[in-house]
């Protein structure tokens, strides 16, 4: 059954053309890296993978940077879903703080990347915040705050005496060059552009419906029989992972959006930051380089077919106005695009990279949470290396069984 599990009209879909279109297969072709998926996090991975002239193949089953890349919010941050303190029950201090730095380096990995082949995708450095507008939640966004000060990161406590923004707040933590923004839909095309210079095969409306594992390869089957032979097979599927394997990843929810029309000012919205409350579920906020605000929440029990649901405009509504209450002095806010789709997070808010326990030829690059980017550009880097025979002690904070009893 064809479900849909995204809805709406996506601010980065429909702002940007479509910048490139691949061919589907029409042969049968041989590889050493069979990536399935070509969002996103495929994209990251064919870039890596290329980059090390490993001899690579993305299979997208749709339109390339459409689905779930199409509805991101693309606010890019190292700090985690929740706190230290709330994530202490599913893994360690050691193994969070750990993470944070990974996110950094993720982030100067982009950072080079733009260095290096420009700016094509709106990216901006943005400092971040963390807060709360419960009195009762004021410790805790301090602890949060003391163990990241005591850990090296450049942050700062905001409270009510020193609040820059017009919405309320009792506690917060600010943390400078800790995020960025992108435009996830040309940073796809940006690092397939790159990457097919280097070699990588891409080919969209190519559908994997068969995977087929032999002592000495593994073979795909697409819609229409053509066959893809390679060493191992990658999946960057996000949620769509039931033709690889029968095990329960993480928990689903369905997401809401919405993007303002471009703006004439930012009264109130301090440095145009990127925001994060917390409430559950939690409410986040960045801007866009043509002057808009997307706000996102209101998270519901996964829906997998969203044309089923009758509150979606509810939802929007409720956002809506959340946003014209936090920025008042704004008095131009007006809603264009309103979107929504599935999103899947995990008890330590951290993403699975690696291979599968019980087949070798089986690997996945799922980033899950809301650093779903940033975890996909740690995998590219950690996987590429995995093949050529390096093994990064930080796979083991993303093992796919590390959940298993």
């Amino acid at each position: 059954m064809n479900l849909q599990f995204v809805k709406g009209n996506s601010l980065f879909a429909k702002t940007n053309k479509i910048i490139k279109q691949y061919n589907y297969l029409t042969e049968d072709i041989d590889t050493d890296v069979i990536i399935i998926g070509g969002g996103v996090t495929g994209s990251i991975l064919g870039y890596y993978f290329s980059k090390n002239n490993i001899d690579s193949v993305i299979l997208e089953k749709n339109i390339i940077g459409y689905g779930s890349t199409s509805i991101t919010t693309a606010l890019l941050q190292y700090e985690l879903d929740s706190t230290v303190r709330d994530l202490e029950q599913y893994t360690t201090k050691e193994n969070i703080i750990q993470s944070y730095k990974l996110g950094m380096k993720a982030l100067d990995e982009i950072e080079e990347f733009i260095r290096t082949y420009d700016n094509k995708c709106n990216y901006k450095k943005r400092d971040t915040l963390l807060y709360t507008a419960k009195s009762s939640d004021i410790g805790q966004i301090k602890e949060e705050y003391n163990i990241r000060k005591e850990n090296g990161f450049d942050v700062e406590f905001i409270d009510e005496k020193n609040n820059p923004f017009s919405f309320d707040l009792k506690a917060g933590v600010y943390a400078k060059n800790a995020g960025a923004e992108i435009d996830p839909y040309r940073y796809t095309h940006q690092l397939l552009d790159i990457a097919t210079k280097n070699g990588l095969k891409v080919y969209e409306n190519t559908e994997a419906i068969k995977v087929l594992y032999n002592n000495d390869s593994v073979e795909v089957v697409t819609k229409y029989d053509f066959k893809v032979k390679g060493k191992i097979i990658i999946v960057a599927t996000g949620y769509h992972t039931e033709l690889f394997s029968n095990r329960s990843f993480g928990v689903t929810t369905t997401a809401f959006n919405v993007a303002t029309k471009p703006l004439s000012s930012f009264d109130g919205y301090y440095n145009k930051v990127l925001i994060r409350d917390n409430k559950e579920p939690y409410n986040y906020l960045r801007t866009t380089m043509d002057n808009r605000i997307i706000i996102g929440g209101e998270d519901i029990n996964f829906i997998p077919d969203i044309n089923n649901y009758n509150e979606v405009d509810k939802k929007y509504s409720i956002l809506e106005q959340r946003l014209k209450t936090m920025f008042p002095n704004i008095k131009d806010i007006e809603i264009e695009y309103k979107y929504c789709g599935a999103f899947t997070s995990t008890q330590d808010n951290l993403g699975f990279i690696g291979k599968d326990p019980a087949n070798d030829k089986l690997w996945f690059n799922l980033g899950y949470g809301a650093n779903g980017i940033l975890f996909a550009i740690l995998g590219g880097i950690m996987l590429s290396k995995l093949y050529l025979g390096e093994f990064n002690d930080n796979l083991k904070l993303f093992k796919v069984d590390r959940f298993d009893n």
